[in-house]
């Protein structure tokens, strides 16, 4: 029998908070296993679903020692950072954008680490209050950052280019200052105007800003990156490194909430 002291310690909880859409004629609240997996096998957490419900969310946050927020093909309603909306087609989620922005605010002021992959990453910055472009392909000195969506999932999440980490940043300690990392590419939308607060982690080749952490590095753990290391974790040790500091910060943010 395992005495206490020697008893493996709770799996910190992460809060995977969910995008809403119809399956069939159903509504339903729903998160992709891929994110959920990431947090067990990367962070070695346990994923708990939030639902798409606004600010009721907020109620769970104390039990809660990480949030992660996902990629999706759905966008920011562009209200949001005060924009306009530039395309008629653009798939939105009101439901998620009413229940992630003031969680992130929530969050920071919390000091509950904070991991945003994609559209998660597009949410910080908007939260935090930045901006996006609205279709990256189309502005002068930017590449077409979208994957192609006839393709296979393999080839669709392969690496695409590579990034630049910054000297001194949180990526770039993770890798031992090796600065250049490949990584994929999946998205339309980007950041325009980086919140204030944040500082960069790291730049695509046509300079579009492909990862940001707080400025204040005293103010708590908060990642956000544009692609998706959460796409076949096992296989690239700069994705496992995102993961393994995920789960090193919700793990010390769970002995604080035991204690």
């Amino acid at each position: 029998m395992k005495t206490q002291s020697s008893a493996r310690a709770p799996r910190p909880l992460v809060g995977v908070p969910a995008c809403t859409g119809l399956v069939g004629q159903h509504p339903f609240h729903m998160v992709g296993d891929k994110y959920i997996q990431a947090v067990r096998s990367g962070a070695d957490a346990a994923a708990v679903l939030l639902p798409a419900l606004g600010e009721e969310c907020l109620e769970m946050l104390e039990h809660l020692d990480g949030i992660l927020l996902t990629g999706s093909y759905s966008n920011i309603d562009p209200s949001h950072y005060g924009a306009a909306w530039q395309q008629d087609s653009m798939q939105t989620d009101p439901l998620r954008d009413a229940t992630t922005l003031g969680l992130i605010r929530a969050a920071v002021t919390q000091r509950i680490p904070v991991l945003g992959i994609c559209r998660g990453f597009q949410e910080i910055n908007v939260a935090l209050g930045g901006s996006l472009h609205q279709a990256v392909h189309a502005v002068a000195g930017l590449q077409d950052h979208r994957e192609n969506k006839d393709e296979p999932l393999q080839q669709q999440y392969a690496r695409r280019h590579p990034v630049t980490l910054q000297q001194g940043g949180q990526l770039a300690q993770l890798m031992n200052n090796a600065l250049t990392q490949q990584v994929n590419s999946l998205h339309g939308q980007g950041v325009e105007r980086l919140a204030p607060g944040l500082r960069v982690e790291a730049l695509a080749p046509d300079g579009l800003i492909e990862a940001f952490s707080l400025a204040d590095t005293n103010a708590g753990f908060l990642l956000g990156v544009q692609w998706h290391p959460e796409w076949k974790l096992a296989e690239h040790p700069f994705y496992q490194s995102i993961f393994r500091a995920f789960g090193r910060a919700c793990r010390a943010r769970s002995r604080a909430r035991r204690t």
